[in-house]
């Protein structure tokens, strides 16, 4: 992801820097110097995954994955152990009962690695492995209540893209 701009905000108020996220998109992160503290467990994760509790409040931001082509997947891993950041084990995921694997197999749909950002944004580098079909979606959502919305995707006619 380049750096493609970066801002002062005036007033000494903050920072704002922009990363190329591809398609002509953007990924933008704030830095200002009297912004409340975060709270893990809470508005964030208080850990990474398989390193503790990777629960988020509702209405807040989990975490934000970012496609790398699998042929730089492990270079990239290498780079963040290099940097000194805190990674995970790269998860293998699968539709197993465990949802991961410690080896990369043919039922593999995306390689993951998480770390955080250092204003403990929780990040994922995401290597997709496989190309979804109509099978893949198989799970109505859970609400904020915990009711789950029957028929709301599984069963229902899917809407065609244009």
């Amino acid at each position: 992801m380049p750096l493609t701009k970066t801002i002062d905000l005036p007033g000494g108020r903050g920072q704002h820097f922009f990363f190329d996220i591809g398609n002509g998109d953007s990924l933008a992160f704030f830095w200002f110097p009297n912004a409340p503290e975060a709270v893990p467990g809470i508005s964030a994760p208080a850990a990474l995954p398989t390193q503790g509790s990777f629960v988020s409040a509702h209405g807040s931001m989990n975490h934000i994955a970012i496609n790398v082509r699998a042929d730089k997947f492990d270079e990239y891993y290498n780079r963040l152990i290099e940097k000194g950041i805190e990674v995970t084990p790269v998860l293998n995921h699968d539709d197993s009962p465990m949802q991961a694997s410690a080896e990369l197999h043919p039922g593999v749909f995306v390689r993951s690695v998480y770390f955080f950002d250092p204003d403990g944004v929780c990040l994922e580098f995401a290597a997709w492995t496989k190309e979804f079909d109509e099978s893949d979606v198989a799970h109505d959502p859970v609400q904020a209540d915990g009711t789950k919305r029957e028929g709301f995707i599984v069963g229902r006619t899917p809407v065609p893209a244009e």
